[in-house]
């Protein structure tokens, strides 16, 4: 049996114990296999005491997952068999009687528990998430309907699933609809109208605008590019399920796809004359401004000198405007001398630092360095952007740090892909070559260079440069240490620009790794082995509570005031702008533990 994917091997008399939501396979070796399945709720009388209210903050009993064969199971079998008899009779004495028979079955279990010390652990409520949205796809879900079936809050759950995966809930449920209408386009000669319905959509109209928005290429003709010629002639291979009308993730607490006009199509398949007017002119007005789709010139690639002049039909006041070749890791790339409206993904802060302000950008990331500088520019999410979204903001030029989108937007306008993984040195010069701020771009590196070693005197002077630091994360039953300087969590400043070590075992590690976005689970009873004289820990809303943990409050850097949080979304990014943040907060942290 598994126990949100954790194994329990199961033999004769076994007893498991999880809580609201989680998901229970069983994967009987025969083929007979009998079990009771008891469902209950706990509540307790109001006014309610404190010391329970804390308990049930930090470590709710209820929600604990456990498996194990009891010592005693004739004796707790009786007990199920007797509450079955009573429960089939349904009247009110006899669910009275069930009560107090599953008082008394609890009493023994929990007796039979604490005699043998069965270990518990914590329910993954992200694998729950994730499970129940790949099982429940083409039905309804709400973040509301989810936050109960998981026992939190709405906002609770939807920044941990973010926080853990990358993911919205909402681009995951999309994703997962997207998938299956792939495999059914692929697999069935099912009608759009039959694939809107199996995958959670009201209509074929419908479905095609959102496959066309997350796949950049309409159902059918996605179709007929990957046809096969053995496709059944009926709907047979893969299920559709039945027909039911589903919106899908009500998300309040994030800025998603749910658009007023995509609500509309719910109601009228019926377009306004006013709206229809508006939208005839706001593509009047887009056709005339938009022009050619702004791809790299013919040149391209051909070693010609820069300061090219040529027609641009993306101004129409202007007759000419200014380019220039730059050379990237795709080539050489022609772009504007002086880009005036610019998508940026993840780079956001190297651009801020240049003073260059994007009209475009991936989401970002709650307690950046730069978020509050970002306020009211238009977000195109965490992942892979709608090819839409960012044509309709007209630019002059993108930059990317991933491949697969550069070849999705790079027919849009002059894009470059500059790897995320570069040296940060490389990226603000090959940034300042693009945009034209070569010496800004040198400037900044050299104030953060001058900045570090001034940092690195300070913590010198104060008797810390030589300590040895870990910077680890909080994982469900284990520590998730940083043994790669690519992993990000602080580690480029610490390491890399400060110089500072970490215990032995581990600077083996991190030298290998280098840059490599690599760490390694340590279980609690060797962590001490991978513990310095300084911890950093990276911190988040639903992090792992470790405030009972004997192991982890008896580290000499825990109990001597030595551990430092670090804000998730402070360190989550390695720009200029960003880096220049943590260094500060660092600094300033571990001068604090020795005032």
């Amino acid at each position: 049996m598994q126990l949100d994917g954790n194994d329990h091997q199961v033999t004769r008399f076994h007893i498991l114990h999880g809580g609201k939501g989680c998901c229970l396979n069983i994967l009987p070796v025969e083929e007979v296999l009998d079990y009771y399945m008891i469902y209950y709720k706990a509540s307790f009388p109001l006014p309610e005491r404190q010391d329970i209210l804390d308990m049930m903050e930090h470590r709710n009993p209820f929600r604990l997952q456990y498996g194990f064969a009891p010592a005693h199971p004739v004796s707790l079998s009786d007990k199920v068999q007797y509450m079955m008899t009573a429960w089939e009779e349904q009247g009110p004495l006899e669910q009275f009687h069930v009560k107090s028979l599953f008082y008394q079955f609890v009493y023994e279990l929990l007796w039979q528990i604490h005699n043998r010390r069965v270990p518990t652990i914590k329910p993954d409520l992200i694998a729950q998430m994730k499970y129940y949205m790949q099982e429940h796809y083409a039905e309804p879900i709400t973040m509301d309907l989810l936050a109960e079936l998981m026992d939190t809050s709405p906002r609770h759950l939807s920044r941990l699933f973010k926080r853990q995966t990358g993911h919205s809930p909402i681009d995951f449920v999309i994703q997962i609809r997207m998938n299956k209408a792939k495999e059914l386009l692929l697999a069935t000669n099912a009608t759009l109208q039959e694939i809107a319905k199996a995958v959670g959509y009201p209509d074929g109209y419908y479905l095609a605008k959102m496959f066309k928005k997350y796949m950049g290429i309409a159902p059918i003709r996605y179709r007929k590019q990957h046809a096969s010629p053995n496709v059944p002639s009926t709907v047979a291979r893969l299920g559709i399920v039945e027909d039911e009308t589903s919106l899908y993730i009500d998300n309040d607490y994030h800025n998603q796809h749910m658009f007023e006009e995509e609500l509309l199509m719910y109601r009228s398949r019926k377009t306004p004359l006013a709206i229809t007017l508006l939208l005839c002119l706001t593509l009047l007005l887009s056709a005339c401004s938009t022009g050619g789709a702004g791809s790299p010139s013919a040149n391209e690639g051909t070693g010609k000198s820069t300061n090219q002049v040529e027609a641009n039909s993306s101004n129409p006041t202007a007759t000419t405007s200014q380019t220039k070749t730059v050379t990237t890791i795709k080539g050489d790339i022609e772009v504007p001398v002086n880009p005036q409206r610019i998508v940026v993904l993840y780079l956001m802060g190297d651009l801020l630092a240049l003073g260059v302000n994007p009209v475009g950008i991936s989401s970002v990331e709650e307690g950046a360095a730069f978020a509050s500088e970002l306020d009211g520019v238009t977000s195109l999410g965490a992942f892979k952007p709608d090819p839409e979204a960012v044509t309709a903001l007209n630019p002059d030029l993108i930059i990317v740090t991933n491949e697969e989108i550069y070849e999705g937007l790079k027919k849009i306008a002059p894009t470059v892909y500059i790897p995320y993984d570069l040296a940060v040195e490389e990226r603000m010069k090959l940034l300042g070559e693009i945009l034209g701020k070569e010496g800004q771009a040198q400037e900044m590196l050299d104030n953060f260079r001058k900045k570090v070693e001034q940092s690195k005197e300070k913590l010198k002077q104060a008797g810390i440069l030589d300590k040895t630091a870990t910077i680890m994360e909080s994982n469900k039953g284990s520590m998730a240490v940083m043994t790669g300087l690519g992993y990000g969590r602080g580690s480029q400043i610490i390491y890399q620009y400060l110089g500072m070590k970490a215990p032995e075992v581990l600077q083996r590690e991190i030298e290998n790794a280098r840059n490599d976005a690599t760490s390694k689970d340590v279980s609690y009873e060797v962590l001490h082995e991978y513990v310095g004289d300084y911890i950093f820990r990276s911190s988040f809303e639903g992090m792992i509570d470790l405030s009972n943990n004997t192991i982890w409050n008896n580290l000499p850097a825990v109990k001597e005031g030595r551990l430092i949080d670090m804000s998730f979304g402070l360190f989550f990014y390695n720009d200029i702008y960003s880096l220049d943040k943590q260094l500060d907060f660092i600094v300033d942290s571990l001068l604090k533990t020795v005032d």
